[in-house]
Formats: C-alpha cells, structure tokens, sequence
C-alpha cells in the first residue's frame, strides 16, 4: 500500500508559522522514522512526501529526506513561488531532481481566492505542465470553482486535490461542496485525495459523518482517480495512523481498495521509485484493526 500524502518537518528551522495555531502535539520535529512507527501495524510500506511550510528551505529538506530513505519515499511534492519572475526556471531546476513528483502552493494560506488566476501564476503553471510535474492543490471549497478555470485555461495540467479541498464536515456544508467537486471532477486530468477529513470534521468523526463525503469523491471521480492519504502527522490530533486507515477502508468498498490505496497514486505521480518497487512485493493485507473514531 501507498500513503500519498505524509509530512516530516523539523521545527527548529524555524519557518513553520503555521504550527502556532496548532495542537501542542505537532509542535516538535517528526521525522520518517516516527512515520515508519506510525505505520508498523499496517500493510503501509511507501509514501509520497508533501512539503509542510511554502518555503525554498522546506522544499531542500524533504529532498534530502527522501535521498536519505529511497526505499520509503516514493515521490516528493516540494514548494516553488509560481509567481515569481524567474518561476519557470525554478520549476525546471526541481523537475531535475530526482524524486520530485509535483509542486504544491498554499492556496488555503493565500488572503485571495483569485490567487491561482493571476497571469504570473498562470506562467509558473504553463512550467510545472511542461515539466511534465502534478500541481498539487491545497485548497478549500472556496477555491473549487477557481480550480475549473485553471482546467480550462490549462486542460494538460495534471491537477492532484488535496483532502477532497476540505469540505467544512464540522458543520455539515455538503451540498455546495459536493456540487462544485463534481463539477471539478469532469476534467479527467483532476485526481482527488481522501485524505484529511477527520481534521475537518469536528465531532463529527465518526464513519457515518464522513460517508457522504467518501462516496461523494469515489462517485465524481470514480476509484482511479482517487487515492488515499493519511495526512499524518497532522491526523494524530484526532485519530492513529491504523484508526484512519482502517476507517477509510471500511468506507470504501472492497473492489476499489486496489486502486485507492495502491495504484491510483502510482497513476497520478507517476512513481516508479525505489520504493514503489520494494512496496510491491508486500501483500495488501487487512490494515490492523482499529477503533472506530469517535467512538
């Protein structure tokens, strides 16, 4: 199985802001070992490293976390400033390293939803396309209908959304979200993530709570174009890595648990790493059982 979508971080560097408004328990340095315990008693064996702060020095370090772990980190997404004059050159730079899967700007940090439209953003978008490299969406509802514009105006960009763009589960805002996903969800150069969610959900962490939502993402997208992240370690701020894995599981149905949890990620990065390979020969057994959250 492949997680395709965990974090590192070291808070000693410094430029984690957004770890202040955060639970205490995040607040420290986790590295891949801690990710490796985490998943011990799952069929887990690679991941897809996402970067956790929009800074050039973060993108450098989760690089040389995955040099140092090939048989682990299957692929990296790494952060570039795709408004910056020079942006094209930067994303060409990272697209020679090995490794490197896709480019990701923090869309739910950024004050203006329009952000992603602006010309210069546009330009730094036309790079990771020729790149050939997935731009990684981290967003929120809000910026679904935006997302349709940039397919339009870009319909070769492989587009990969981050925690199915964070529906508010907390208060339940479905029917808006679900609409403007499957709108999305039309382009079939869009992949979706069922990741996140439980942070998202409030009290409302049980499976039925996120039933809806689930289906919602395999019906708009259908299961290859879905695949599973554990967001860990920001998902150990409401459940363990084997409860999120075994809820997500039990929520998709058995015949899709192939491709979610395997080959769509495969598919949408493209991985044929190191770690992708050595992954292969591990049976996708049953993940360890777990409690139900919020139960």
């Amino acid at each position: 199985m492949i997680d395709a979508h965990f974090h590192v971080w070291q808070v000693a560097r410094g430029d984690y802001d957004w770890l202040a408004g955060e639970a205490a328990s995040l607040r420290r340095t986790f590295s891949v070992d801690d990710w490796v315990a985490a998943t011990a008693p799952t069929p887990v064996r690679a991941g897809v490293l996402v970067q956790a702060t929009p800074t050039d020095a973060e993108t450098e370090f989760v690089l040389s976390v995955a040099r140092a772990h090939p048989d682990l980190v299957a692929g990296v997404v790494g952060w570039a400033d795709l408004a910056a004059g020079d942006a094209a050159e930067r994303v060409e730079r990272l697209a020679g390293e090995p490794g490197v899967v896709g480019l990701r700007p923090w869309l739910q940090a950024i004050p203006d939803p329009d952000w992603i439209l602006a010309p210069a953003v546009g330009r730094g978008l036309r790079a990771i396309e020729s790149a050939d490299l997935v731009y990684e969406a981290l967003v929120r509802p809000v910026h679904l209908s935006r997302l349709v514009e940039v397919v339009r105006r870009h319909p070769g960009l492989r587009i990969v959304v981050d925690h199915a763009a964070k529906p508010d589960i907390a208060a339940d805002a479905f029917a808006p979200w679900a609409s403007d996903l499957r709108r999305l969800a039309e382009a079939p150069t869009v992949v979706c993530k069922l990741s996140g969610l439980l942070t998202e959900a409030g009290t409302r962490t049980d499976a039925a709570a996120l039933r809806p939502y689930v289906e919602t993402v395999l019906e708009a997208f259908g299961p290859r174009r879905v695949l599973w992240g554990s967001d860990w370690p920001v998902v150990t701020t409401v459940a363990d890595y084997p409860a999120w894995l075994a809820m997500a599981r039990s929520l998709v149905p058995p015949e899709h648990h192939e491709a979610v949890f395997t080959t769509s990620a495969r598919r949408a990065y493209r991985l044929a790493t190191q770690a992708v390979a050595e992954q292969s020969a591990v049976p996708d057994g049953p993940a360890a059982a777990g409690p139900e959250v919020g139960q």
